[in-house]
């Protein structure tokens, strides 16, 4: 049980940590506390509640993943993966309701940490995470388009896709040329430095640049100060939200799909910095770390926690060594915080979209998306049933849908795989051998292979007196596949057939055993070989 729960700050500091690498991580804790200052506004904003809830998910959920997480350079916070589930809590159920589904989430993820669910969630099929990725940025971009051209919407802006671009066509006469110019702004800077100036805190300058033209001209464009009257200079108290059993099953089902997409999002932002570091992370700590930080998240007024995968790249390309950059780059942000809160009050709502659109943007992986359609017709499919559910349907019966199409794909796949291939007398083992009949199975002989499989082992006759069942090159074998090999043993002893069974495999015999094989009617033997000698034994035994 120890590798669930030992975090990889303990094994850091059990390695030897000193000034060099405390530099090093510090440096890179303020590289990325600079992209998420205004990363965790704008998507809290995104989410319906307001920007300081994202600087308290990043701060202290941020640090809580990185104290206790399963990775050295996992970067938690609030993720553009839950603006639509968490803008449809809030709508639903309020803020206690989105604070209780979060803690809710938490005690979940916990659970799967320790009941080691997390060496299964990180197999979600490729084709599915780029698919409900793409989705939930085509959603995140829509989401936006409000504030990138200073609309306003009466009724309120719709959450369903179709709808919410049926209300901005609605909208468009209202158009802003202020809100547009301070978004397009934004945007250019940031595509501007990532080219020339790769290196530099993009996001960030190009908000207070946006910000600064907009103060200076005194353009008509909402703020953070005229929208939610600016942010605090520092972390609430912790309290718990209005719990109630009525509140809390209500929520349920946002907390598991909570549960579940975090789980998901985190740990293939830990194997996205494995595949950077050539590190491993322990995924079971890593659930549990994020389920613990959703919980104190919750408890100082933050929405979801997850680890990013932007800035856990920013991380590493920084140049972290450890956990301890993630626990600096909270530690950074809470300084912003009470430093430079008022000043947040002049950011531009505009700006904060900006970001967001080039965040959707940068969120779609163009080139998986075209080796995916190029490689497979199957795997294209569940690319774009994953995609269209998401965007059209709901976030986790994407998941669910792309995952259960992979499945099918999979096991069709794998039942092609089964090999079953005879030798009887038009090809004997030896020239005196016509008596005998030889069966070798190949592959996976599990419940998708047993129809083929079976197809095969049912046309055994009663014209010979040997069958020898090579089952050495079964890689697998599940319950289906051991009931078909007991059912074909069974006819074959109906039949007065003696059965010889070559395998290496003890619960291969324990299996058919619980299957009610009969004792005296199979023999098992380890090399054909030995099956050869048995069956001359016999026949020596017969003819005395």
């Amino acid at each position: 049980m120890a590798d669930v729960i030992l975090p990889k700050t303990v094994s850091v500091f059990k390695e030897g940590y000193g000034p060099a690498r405390f530099k090093a991580d510090a440096l890179a804790g303020l590289t990325v506390a600079i992209v998420a200052l205004p990363l965790s506004m704008a998507i809290a904003i995104a989410s319906g509640v307001t920007p300081d809830r994202g600087l308290y998910t990043a701060i202290v959920g941020g640090f809580i993943v990185s104290l206790l997480g399963g990775s050295r350079h996992q970067i938690g916070g609030p993720a553009g993966a839950f603006i639509v589930l968490v803008s449809v809590t809030v709508a639903r159920h309020g803020i206690d309701g989105l604070m209780l589904a979060t803690a809710m989430a938490g005690v979940i993820l916990i659970a799967c940490g320790f009941l080691r669910l997390g060496d299964y969630i990180k197999f979600i099929p490729y084709p599915v995470t780029v698919g409900f990725t793409a989705g939930i940025a085509v959603i995140i971009f829509a989401s936006q388009i409000g504030e990138l051209l200073g609309l306003t919407f009466p009724g309120g802006e719709p959450g369903p896709l179709a709808e919410k671009l049926g209300a901005i066509a609605t909208a468009l006469p209202g158009f802003s040329a202020a809100a547009a110019g301070v978004a397009g702004l934004t945007v250019a800077i940031i595509l501007l430095l990532r080219r020339y100036r790769p290196s530099w805190p993009g996001l960030l300058i190009a908000v207070i640049a946006a910000s600064t033209v907009a103060a200076v001209l005194q353009l008509p464009a909402a703020t953070i100060g005229s929208k939610f009257g600016g942010i605090p200079s520092g972390l609430p108290l912790p309290s718990l939200p209005d719990i109630t059993p009525e509140l809390a099953l209500a929520v349920l089902p946002d907390a598991i799909a909570f549960a579940l997409l975090g789980a998901i999002e985190s740990l293939l932002s830990a194997v996205v910095a494995d595949g950077m570091t050539g590190r491993r992370h322990r995924s079971n700590t890593e659930l549990v770390a994020q389920g613990t930080a959703n919980i104190a998240s919750a408890l100082f007024g933050g929405i979801c926690v997850t680890g990013t995968i932007a800035r856990t790249a920013t991380n590493v390309r920084a140049g972290a060594t450890s956990p301890v950059s993630g626990m600096l780059h909270a530690v950074f942000l809470l300084a912003f915080m009470l430093i430079a809160a008022p000043l947040a009050a002049y950011i531009p709502l505009a700006a904060l979209a900006g970001v967001l659109a080039v965040v959707s943007w940068n969120m779609i992986e163009k080139s998986a998306i075209a080796a995916l359609v190029r490689s497979s017709r199957g795997e294209a499919l569940i690319l774009a049933v994953t995609f269209l559910l998401v965007i059209f349907r709901d976030l986790t019966e994407g998941i669910v849908v792309g995952f259960s199409l992979a499945a099918l794909q999979f096991i069709h796949h794998m039942s092609k795989s089964i090999r079953v291939t005879a030798e009887g007398p038009e090809k004997p083992l030896d020239a005196t051998d016509a008596d005998t009949v030889t069966y070798r199975l190949d592959g996976a002989f599990f419940f998708g292979a047993v129809a083929a499989a079976g197809a095969v082992l049912d046309r055994i006759g009663d014209d010979h007196r040997n069958l020898i069942l090579d089952c050495t090159g079964i890689q697998f074998v599940d319950a289906s596949g051991g009931n078909l090999l007991a059912s074909v043993i069974r006819k074959a002893i109906r039949q007065g057939v003696q059965v010889y069974l070559i395998t290496d495999r003890p619960e291969l015999q324990t299996m058919l055993h619980h299957h009610k094989v009969p004792e005296g009617g199979v023999t098992f033997v380890r090399s054909m070989a030995e099956a050869r000698t048995a069956i001359a034994g016999q026949a020596a035994s017969t003819r005395s």
